[in-house]
Protein backbone atom coordinates (compact mmCIF):
# COMPACT_ATOMS: atom_id res chain seq x y z
CA UNK A 1 0.00 0.00 0.00
CA UNK A 2 1.38 3.61 -0.88
CA UNK A 3 0.03 6.73 -0.38
CA UNK A 4 1.01 8.57 -3.77
CA UNK A 5 3.76 11.07 -2.27
CA UNK A 6 6.97 11.09 -4.43
CA UNK A 7 9.60 9.86 -2.52
CA UNK A 8 12.41 10.56 -5.09
CA UNK A 9 13.30 9.74 -8.16
CA UNK A 10 14.96 7.40 -10.46
CA UNK A 11 17.36 6.74 -13.96
CA UNK A 12 16.47 4.14 -15.61
CA UNK A 13 20.30 2.64 -16.76
CA UNK A 14 19.91 -1.09 -18.20
CA UNK A 15 17.22 -2.75 -19.61
CA UNK A 16 17.16 -6.14 -20.11
CA UNK A 17 14.87 -8.52 -21.63
CA UNK A 18 14.48 -11.77 -21.17
CA UNK A 19 11.41 -13.69 -22.55
CA UNK A 20 8.37 -12.15 -22.39
CA UNK A 21 9.83 -9.87 -19.11
CA UNK A 22 11.69 -6.97 -19.04
CA UNK A 23 14.30 -6.17 -15.88
CA UNK A 24 15.12 -2.41 -15.37
CA UNK A 25 18.27 -1.21 -13.39
CA UNK A 26 17.47 2.06 -11.81
CA UNK A 27 19.67 4.04 -10.29
CA UNK A 28 18.41 6.70 -7.93
CA UNK A 29 19.63 8.40 -4.08
CA UNK A 30 17.34 5.91 -1.98
CA UNK A 31 18.65 2.25 -3.92
CA UNK A 32 21.21 1.91 -1.38
CA UNK A 33 18.14 1.69 1.26
CA UNK A 34 16.01 -1.09 -0.70
CA UNK A 35 16.16 -4.79 0.79
CA UNK A 36 15.33 -7.64 -1.53
CA UNK A 37 11.74 -9.09 -1.70
CA UNK A 38 10.38 -4.86 -1.08
CA UNK A 39 7.96 -3.50 -2.90
CA UNK A 40 8.55 -0.47 -4.33
CA UNK A 41 6.12 1.45 -6.39
CA UNK A 42 7.91 2.83 -9.95
CA UNK A 43 5.81 5.45 -12.10
CA UNK A 44 2.21 3.59 -10.13
CA UNK A 45 3.40 -0.32 -10.30
CA UNK A 46 4.33 -2.02 -7.93
CA UNK A 47 7.33 -4.09 -8.50
CA UNK A 48 9.65 -6.27 -6.35
CA UNK A 49 13.49 -5.79 -5.38
CA UNK A 50 15.11 -8.44 -7.06
CA UNK A 51 18.87 -6.86 -6.49
CA UNK A 52 20.46 -4.10 -4.89
CA UNK A 53 24.04 -2.90 -5.80
CA UNK A 54 24.90 0.32 -4.35
CA UNK A 55 22.79 2.93 -5.87
CA UNK A 56 21.25 0.69 -8.37
CA UNK A 57 18.78 -1.45 -8.07
CA UNK A 58 16.53 -4.39 -10.52
CA UNK A 59 13.23 -5.06 -10.69
CA UNK A 60 11.19 -7.30 -13.12
CA UNK A 61 7.85 -6.16 -15.16
CA UNK A 62 6.61 -9.65 -16.57
CA UNK A 63 4.16 -9.90 -19.58
CA UNK A 64 0.85 -9.03 -17.82
CA UNK A 65 2.28 -5.49 -16.10
CA UNK A 66 3.76 -4.52 -19.43
CA UNK A 67 0.28 -4.90 -21.05
CA UNK A 68 -1.19 -3.09 -18.14
CA UNK A 69 1.14 -0.06 -17.83
CA UNK A 70 3.64 1.50 -19.70
CA UNK A 71 6.53 -0.32 -18.47
CA UNK A 72 6.61 -1.61 -22.23
CA UNK A 73 7.95 1.89 -23.19
CA UNK A 74 10.78 2.66 -21.01
CA UNK A 75 13.60 4.10 -22.27
CA UNK A 76 17.41 4.39 -20.83
CA UNK A 77 17.81 7.53 -19.23
CA UNK A 78 14.04 8.16 -17.84
CA UNK A 79 12.96 9.06 -14.96
CA UNK A 80 10.75 7.23 -12.48
CA UNK A 81 8.69 7.79 -10.08
CA UNK A 82 9.56 5.72 -6.95
CA UNK A 83 7.83 5.57 -3.32
CA UNK A 84 8.52 2.28 -0.93
CA UNK A 85 5.08 0.95 0.49
CA UNK A 86 3.55 3.08 3.19
CA UNK A 87 4.11 1.89 7.17
CA UNK A 88 0.74 1.86 9.25
CA UNK A 89 1.92 4.09 11.46
CA UNK A 90 2.90 7.17 9.06
CA UNK A 91 0.42 10.12 8.05
CA UNK A 92 -1.23 9.38 5.05
CA UNK A 93 -0.45 13.17 2.74
CA UNK A 94 -2.35 11.72 -0.73
CA UNK A 95 -4.63 8.84 -1.01
CA UNK A 96 -4.37 4.61 -0.49
CA UNK A 97 -2.72 3.78 -3.59
CA UNK A 98 -2.18 0.08 -4.19
CA UNK A 99 0.48 0.25 -6.99
CA UNK A 100 -1.77 -1.96 -9.35
CA UNK A 101 -2.07 0.30 -12.78
CA UNK A 102 -5.91 -0.04 -14.27
CA UNK A 103 -5.35 1.67 -17.25
CA UNK A 104 -3.04 3.85 -19.44
CA UNK A 105 -4.24 7.39 -20.72
CA UNK A 106 -2.69 10.11 -22.75
CA UNK A 107 -1.38 13.41 -22.15
CA UNK A 108 -3.22 15.97 -24.77
CA UNK A 109 -2.21 19.07 -23.35
CA UNK A 110 0.08 20.78 -21.14
CA UNK A 111 -0.05 23.77 -20.50
CA UNK A 112 1.63 26.60 -17.98
CA UNK A 113 0.29 28.83 -15.91
CA UNK A 114 1.67 31.40 -13.68
CA UNK A 115 2.10 29.36 -10.22
CA UNK A 116 1.11 25.02 -11.92
CA UNK A 117 1.46 23.53 -14.74
CA UNK A 118 -2.18 21.93 -16.12
CA UNK A 119 -2.19 18.46 -17.69
CA UNK A 120 -5.21 17.17 -19.64
CA UNK A 121 -5.31 13.61 -19.90
CA UNK A 122 -7.92 11.20 -21.98
CA UNK A 123 -8.52 8.04 -20.40
CA UNK A 124 -10.57 4.88 -21.87
CA UNK A 125 -14.43 5.92 -21.85
CA UNK A 126 -15.14 2.59 -19.60
CA UNK A 127 -13.18 4.28 -16.67
CA UNK A 128 -15.92 7.50 -16.48
CA UNK A 129 -17.54 6.10 -13.30
CA UNK A 130 -14.15 5.48 -11.48
CA UNK A 131 -13.47 9.30 -11.38
CA UNK A 132 -15.01 11.94 -9.38
CA UNK A 133 -14.65 16.19 -9.53
CA UNK A 134 -12.48 16.87 -6.59
CA UNK A 135 -11.49 13.06 -6.45
CA UNK A 136 -8.17 11.69 -5.89
CA UNK A 137 -6.52 9.77 -9.12
CA UNK A 138 -3.08 7.89 -9.16
CA UNK A 139 -0.91 9.58 -12.19
CA UNK A 140 2.42 7.81 -12.72
CA UNK A 141 2.02 7.06 -9.00
CA UNK A 142 1.32 10.54 -7.89
CA UNK A 143 -1.57 11.37 -6.02
CA UNK A 144 -3.77 14.24 -7.87
CA UNK A 145 -6.62 15.76 -7.69
CA UNK A 146 -9.04 16.13 -10.74
CA UNK A 147 -10.94 18.59 -11.98
CA UNK A 148 -12.90 19.73 -15.48
CA UNK A 149 -13.65 15.96 -15.64
CA UNK A 150 -15.89 14.46 -18.19
CA UNK A 151 -16.53 11.01 -19.59
CA UNK A 152 -12.97 11.12 -21.67
CA UNK A 153 -10.74 13.80 -19.59
CA UNK A 154 -9.73 15.08 -16.94
CA UNK A 155 -7.15 17.95 -15.51
CA UNK A 156 -4.88 18.17 -12.77
CA UNK A 157 -2.16 20.92 -11.69
CA UNK A 158 1.09 20.65 -10.64
CA UNK A 159 2.58 23.09 -8.13
CA UNK A 160 6.30 23.87 -9.44
CA UNK A 161 7.75 21.54 -6.21
CA UNK A 162 6.16 18.17 -7.65
CA UNK A 163 7.24 18.95 -11.23
CA UNK A 164 10.41 19.52 -10.19
CA UNK A 165 10.49 16.08 -7.74
CA UNK A 166 8.78 13.55 -10.27
CA UNK A 167 8.62 12.50 -13.69
CA UNK A 168 6.39 15.07 -14.60
CA UNK A 169 8.78 17.35 -15.46
CA UNK A 170 9.43 15.36 -18.85
CA UNK A 171 5.73 14.33 -19.50
CA UNK A 172 4.84 16.21 -22.94
CA UNK A 173 1.88 15.62 -25.09
CA UNK A 174 0.63 12.33 -26.60
CA UNK A 175 3.05 10.86 -23.64
CA UNK A 176 1.42 7.72 -22.13
CA UNK A 177 0.86 7.76 -18.21
CA UNK A 178 0.12 5.07 -15.79
CA UNK A 179 -3.37 5.79 -14.08
CA UNK A 180 -4.71 4.24 -10.82
CA UNK A 181 -8.20 5.42 -9.87
CA UNK A 182 -9.16 5.62 -5.86
CA UNK A 183 -9.27 1.96 -4.31
CA UNK A 184 -12.77 2.97 -2.73
CA UNK A 185 -14.48 3.90 -5.43
CA UNK A 186 -13.53 0.54 -7.15
CA UNK A 187 -14.58 -1.48 -4.25
CA UNK A 188 -18.18 0.77 -4.17
CA UNK A 189 -18.68 0.37 -8.10
CA UNK A 190 -18.33 -3.42 -7.80
CA UNK A 191 -20.58 -3.81 -4.99
CA UNK A 192 -23.39 -1.80 -7.14
CA UNK A 193 -22.47 -3.76 -10.23
CA UNK A 194 -23.65 -6.88 -8.35
CA UNK A 195 -26.54 -5.95 -6.78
Amino acid sequence: MFTGIIESTGIIKEIITISSNKSFWIESPISHEFKTDQSVNHNGACLTIEEVQGNRHRVTAIEETLKKTNLEQWKIGELVNLERCLKMYSRLDGHLVQGHVDTTAICIKRKEKTGSIEFTIRFPKKFADLLVEKGSVCLNGISLTVFNLTKKTFTVAIIPYTLSHTSLQSVKEDDVINLEFDMVGKYIIRSLSLK
